[in-house]
């Protein structure tokens, strides 16, 4: 999975294409009122500081919660809102943190637990223990039960029952085809829906040709006295282990659930979920039922310690998908003879074809990523002036609005992918033998379809992009089962979904007020708020995000409308990232995801938030 949160550039090195905006904004200051205003800010400001201080300095009193947890309600209730932002409510609502009240004991006693050294060095050696077992998922991979290579999987299941045997012991356990598990803990009211707490057990595998440059063996689950590395230990591994931790230590201390809590884990989620979360999801209908589910939270986003505030990203949306399979058949013949354009130059044409015309991205006002955009100028001090006026104005202002999508396209380079549908050519083959006109060249591009479009809209943009091409060289179409034909024709050019597995964007989790995104950003929230991490000690803010990537959740939108894709993982504890050379985590960052876990566990429990 690829990370959620994204943070726009932090400023502007060319302000030409801002200068017509900013003349707009400052034109409606009347020159009169700024000796007033200014005089008026400064006293406000001044005694804001003051009183921050004052705060701050009575947080540190030991019958009060540390400065920046308890002490920030306050703060929040007190300071105005022409400082705290008139319109944050509006633009970018925030909840206050939801920490279990009915079962605020049990909580106590594991937060307490969670601090010591001894749970500390348990917990970091369950992670590694888990990256220890090689669970490569293999694009190529036969149905589990057909390939010995999904044989690893039944190592991890008694390491899982060894090292988690209250789990083992008291939740009902199902094998999913074969290799894929779901655990069921009962809870006392069959009234209300349970919660589904997914991960997956496969990672991707480790490029022979790169051993020699990991800092410790890709498989070692290695723990340096910081980090815990291997493969896995990013992606997805803590979100196994942690939940698995969260449960195990609930019931050594004898919490039993009001609501029933049911966890779920893939086993090939790197290559698509086609064995692991399909089978799950054909198991949870029957057996939950259509909307079965009051909450669903998956791997994705995570949250961004910055200088003056934590950014947290669930992500409540999720891009399509599509493979187009560009397919060219042409005359062969010995080389000697060439035509003007072999079946690879034709397919060459295809491809700068399309690169030369890439899909154009744009801010959507009713989008995703321009609400977390929103979020960011509304609440994060830190934010570049500049970016923080163009982003605020662009709420009515077409003219701010195509002057930050100008800024975002230069200064960042994940804006694409961001604000709209992107193309990558992956594969292409073509040809047998020097001597021998390629008779057949294929090239594969990958699409992550805009939350926007859809399958259909892009199958429709890509014949006609490259129409002119098809109609310059004198080739036949075949796109997508519409054919074109014309006499004497020098080729084919077939267009078709390379694999059939075409996906459109996923359904975008409802975030209105109350329910279960309130539920899990006053979750996020209180988590945070408590942590005895150096640095934490900061406002939290919830900016809900978007996946580029896709997780097993794209099976599961029929279990319930309230998907949330959100591992709780600091980017700052990653060492090197997921899917690459000396992938790692900072243990103490793993510490954090068994607490949320605990945290959602408890809250779900007793919340009136949830169904």
């Amino acid at each position: 999975m690829a990370p959620i949160y994204m943070s726009p550039a932090q400023g502007f090195s060319d302000e030409k294409a801002t200068t017509d905006v900013y003349a707009d904004l400052h034109h409606h200051s009347q020159p009169s009122e700024r000796p007033a205003k200014l005089k008026r800010n400064v006293g406000i400001a001044l005694c804001s500081g003051l009183g921050l201080v004052l705060l701050c300095f009575l947080g540190r009193n030991p019958h009060i919660r540390a400065c920046g947890t308890a002490a920030r309600e306050s703060f929040h209730e007190l300071l105005p809102a022409s400082l705290y932002g008139a319109a944050a409510g509006a633009v970018c609502p925030q909840t206050k943190a939801i920490a279990p009240q009915k079962n605020g004991a049990f909580l106590d006693s594991l937060e307490a637990d969670y601090a010591t050294k001894e749970f500390k060095l348990k917990a970091y050696e369950s992670l590694g223990g888990a990256i220890r077992v090689p669970t490569v998922s293999y694009d190529d991979l036969s149905p589990p039960g057909q390939d010995d290579r999904w044989e690893i999987f039944a190592d991890l299941h008694v390491y899982l029952e060894k090292r988690f045997p209250l789990v083992h012991k008291h939740l009902r356990k199902t094998h999913v085809n074969k290799y894929a598990l779901v655990y069921h803990w009962q809870g006392s009211n069959d009234e209300l829906k349970p919660i589904l707490l997914t991960a997956h057990q496969d990672v991707v595998p480790v490029e022979p040709l790169t051993l020699e440059q990991w800092q410790h063996p890709p498989f070692s689950g290695y723990y340096d006295g910081e980090y815990i590395w291997g493969r896995g230990s990013c992606d997805d591994k803590p979100g196994l282990i942690g939940q698995l931790t969260a449960v195990e230590e609930l019931l050594r201390i004898g919490f039993t659930p009001t609501r029933s809590v049911v966890l779920a884990y893939g086993i090939d989620e790197e290559r698509g979920g086609v064995s692991g979360a399909t089978a799950i999801r054909d198991y949870l209908l029957p057996t939950y039922g259509e909307q079965g589910f009051s909450i669903l939270i998956d791997e994705g986003g995570g949250y961004d310690v910055k200088d003056q505030v934590i950014v947290s990203s669930p992500a409540v949306a999720e891009k399509g998908s599509f493979n187009a399979r560009f397919e060219v058949s042409a005359p062969g013949g010995h080389s000697s003879v060439p035509p003007a354009h072999t079946s690879i130059g034709i397919l060459a044409a295809v491809i700068k074809q399309l690169e030369d015309n890439p899909h154009v991205p744009h801010l959507n006002r009713s989008g995703i990523y321009y609400s977390l955009l929103q979020c960011q100028a509304t609440h994060d001090p830190g934010l570049d002036p500049h970016l923080r006026t163009l982003i605020t104005h662009s709420r009515k202002s077409d003219k701010a609005l195509h002057a930050l999508e100008a800024e975002l396209a230069r200064t960042d380079r994940r804006f694409g992918a961001l604000a709209g549908t992107t193309q990558a050519v992956d594969i292409v083959r073509g040809g047998v033998k020097t001597n021998a006109l390629p008779e057949r060249a294929e090239a594969i591009v990958n699409h992550r379809i805009d939350v926007h479009s859809s399958v259909a809209a892009l199958q429709a943009r890509i014949k006609s992009v490259v129409g002119p091409v098809v109609e310059r060289l004198g080739l036949d179409l075949d796109a997508f089962g519409e054919k074109v034909e014309r006499g004497g024709s020098k080729g084919l050019l077939r267009i078709s979904d390379a694999f059939g597995t075409a996906l459109e964007p996923a359904p975008v989790t409802p975030l209105g007020e109350g329910g279960p995104f309130e539920l899990l950003s006053g979750t996020i929230i209180g988590v945070l708020g408590a942590s005895n991490r150096t640095g934490y000690d900061k406002k939290t803010f919830i900016a809900p995000g978007m996946s580029t990537g896709n997780t097993d959740t794209k099976h599961y939108w029929k279990l319930t409308k309230h998907i949330f894709r959100y591992g709780h993982v600091n980017s700052a504890d990653s060492f090197n990232g997921a899917h690459t050379v000396n992938e790692a985590l900072r243990a103490e960052g793993f510490i954090e995801v068994i607490r949320f876990f605990t945290w959602v566990i408890l809250n779900a429990d007793e919340s009136p938030l949830l169904e």
